[in-house]
């Protein structure tokens, strides 16, 4: 066979020429002088390509061409594809390799010379973040905080967290109490967790982080979620470090379903609550630093005058005041 076949060809073998195989087929054979395939003629194009696919084979006998079965002729045509298509495939796998140990290297000496970077936009952050999750070696601790992440959020989390676990990578995060009662978020824990990683809850903590092999670390910037700040500077991934480790060891494990367990939680909210009330903050301040929606919030709330038998926030803002008050003094006493 003379040609290397394409799209091309495929479409042609799909139109006029497979129109021309079958009117063969039911004739038994075309005449090498049959007007139809004559140089010029119209159907000479297809003609010329059934022979050199060897759908149609010359017939010195009859001076004819007769129809030849296509599964003989399709190894030949269709093997020599999937070869190129896998050395193809395992050139561009070579390749890949090689771009991702030039981009380790970079990311690892020209931004470790630079202590903060900045980073801005969603894209770009996530590219950057699945770029450190695919350069982990040996941990990951993560803490996201504001309650039940959304689906698209996590969807993007288990495809970067996962690879990283499944190479060895010890990986922990910290969610708000909140986050224990949507289902995503209970669908991702049990996947993760399955593979290695550790997940607990708190009442509040600090802001989102992540931190790879303690020598990364990459918090929000003060503009929004649209600005990310990546630090390598050691001394301060250390601190964030400790931060971490230091909520780490008071939170719960999101597995633990203890009746106990959930009476704390539900006493870390409530006292959370009654804190929030105290500051002064706004609904969505609070709601916020608790986790969970306005709505939901207001139902705590709601709760709280129900517990002190007021009406009013004024009320339930001095009842909780005086409270405190007698607890110090017995405290004192």
């Amino acid at each position: 066979m003379g040609l290397e076949y394409d799209a091309t060809h495929r479409r042609l073998l799909e139109t006029d020429a497979g129109d021309l195989y079958q009117k063969v087929i039911l004739e038994g054979s075309i005449s090498s002088d049959d007007p139809r395939i004559a140089k010029g003629a119209p159907d000479h194009p297809a003609f010329a390509f059934l022979v050199d696919l060897g759908l149609l084979g010359y017939d010195p006998g009859t001076d004819s061409y007769l129809p030849v079965d296509p599964a003989t002729v399709q190894s030949r045509v269709v093997a020599p594809m999937g070869q190129r298509a896998a050395d193809l495939l395992a050139e561009s796998t070579g390749w890949a390799n090689a771009f991702a140990e030039l981009g380790l290297a970079f990311r690892r000496t020209s931004l470790a010379d630079q202590p903060i970077t900045e980073l801005r936009g969603g894209p770009n952050i996530n590219r950057f973040l699945t770029a450190a999750v695919g350069d982990a070696q040996t941990e990951l601790l993560t803490a996201a905080p504001d309650g039940a992440r959304p689906g698209a959020q996590l969807a993007q989390a288990i495809e970067r967290d996962k690879p990283a676990l499944a190479r060895g990578v010890k990986m922990r995060t910290l969610y708000q109490h909140s986050a224990r009662r949507s289902v995503a978020t209970r669908d991702y824990v049990e996947e993760v967790s399955k593979l290695g990683a550790e997940v607990r809850t708190l009442e509040e903590f600090f802001n989102r982080l992540i931190i790879v092999d303690r020598r990364l670390a990459v918090v929000p910037g003060a503009e929004g979620a649209h600005v990310a700040i990546a630090i390598h500077e050691p001394n301060l991934v250390a601190y964030l470090v400790d931060i971490f480790e230091r909520f780490w060891a008071r939170a719960r494990a999101f597995t633990d379903r203890e009746a106990s367990t959930e009476r704390e939680i539900a006493e870390d909210v409530h006292n959370m609550t009654i804190r929030m009330l105290v500051e002064g903050h706004s609904d969505n301040a609070s709601a916020k630093r608790v986790g969970v929606s306005t709505r939901t919030y207001a139902g705590y709330v709601a709760s709280l005058k129900a517990e002190y038998g007021v009406e009013t926030r004024f009320q339930l803002g001095y009842a909780i005041g005086q409270q405190e008050m007698r607890e110090e003094e017995e405290s004192a006493e």
